[in-house]
């Protein structure tokens, strides 16, 4: 978490000093591996630290946060589009250096997991941080439990040439295929660029940042369905619920643009028509938010 916050951060002021293009290329660079060392590191560590019967809400967080800061993003964006000087681009991009500070400070006053000492043969401090976090002495059980599986993994030989064997194989094929499928469904680029999509459907600038503000304001709200329902109704009701919605959805914008736009890429598009795609987009954001909770532990 550390070392991702610092890359991080790293990129943020190389982009927000940038007088070149090739300093905001190796600027995302850093940005882009801070935020992959952040993405794989902080899901396990909640997991780790929460208790068994909260870990799937627990997570939700993690997605719940990623959304806040997304509609934040988007509301820097739209503030600093007003900005008439000319540096408001840096101010957007630079501010990113903030929550990156945030991770490394914060993180350094974190403690590492029981799971982590245990496997680190650090019995004493593990049970020390189990009493902390969990605000009580009776933390045996737990202890015992996460023991006996350190223990277990510590047994399997080669573990990643057991983890290849035949009967793994659909485990495997899962786990690469999610995350692969959820990159492939669109999510990042409507994030991402919206508002150079909603340019196109005959948006101004200011009206087009406003409506990615939208957007980033359903994905928050998405989100908290998720967090209600994560363990009551299960990661594989909503993982489908949501694909169908996906799909759907994205099958009908694509139509609603095609539509106007054709292969020209250039129409007339009158506000109602406009609205019901930004309706639709943010249909589809929806079902994005509260199902494709890949990283639950």
């Amino acid at each position: 978490m550390i070392l991702g916050g610092f890359l991080f951060l790293i990129g943020a002021v190389l982009n927000g000093i940038a007088f070149n293009v090739a300093m905001l290329y190796i600027g995302r660079v850093f940005l882009g591996v801070g935020v992959g060392f952040a993405s794989q590191s902080v899901p396990l560590y909640l997991s780790e630290m929460a208790p068994c019967m909260y870990r799937g809400r627990l997570n939700v967080l993690f997605q719940l946060m990623i959304t806040i800061g997304i509609l934040i993003a988007n509301l820097v964006n739209y503030g600093s589009d007003k900005i008439k000087a000319g540096w408001g681009w840096r101010l957007s991009l630079a501010l990113a250096a903030v929550p990156a500070l945030i991770v490394v400070l914060g993180a350094s006053f974190l403690p590492d997991t029981p799971n982590y000492l245990i496997d680190s043969n650090k019995h004493k401090e593990a049970k020390a941080v189990l009493k902390r976090i969990r605000g009580t002495d009776d933390i045996d059980e737990e202890y015992n439990d996460i023991s006996l599986a350190s223990e277990a993994s510590k047994l399997v030989n080669d573990p990643w040439k057991k983890i290849l064997e035949r009967k793994y194989r659909p485990h495997i094929i899962m786990a690469a295929l999610l995350p692969c499928l959820q990159q492939l469904t669109g999510i990042n680029v409507v994030m991402f660029y919206a508002p150079v999509l909603f340019k196109t459907l005959g948006f101004g600038n200011e009206a087009s940042l406003a409506s990615a503000v939208i957007t980033g304001g359903v994905n928050v709200a998405a989100t908290f369905v998720s967090v209600a329902l994560v363990d009551r109704k299960g990661r594989r009701f909503l993982l489908i619920e949501g694909a169908l919605q996906m799909f759907i959805f994205q099958v009908i914008v694509g139509s609603l643009i095609w539509a106007k736009f054709g292969t020209s890429g250039v129409a007339v598009v009158s506000q109602p028509y406009a609205i019901g795609v930004v309706f639709c987009i943010c249909c589809f954001v929806a079902g994005f938010a509260w199902s494709w909770v890949l990283w639950l532990g």
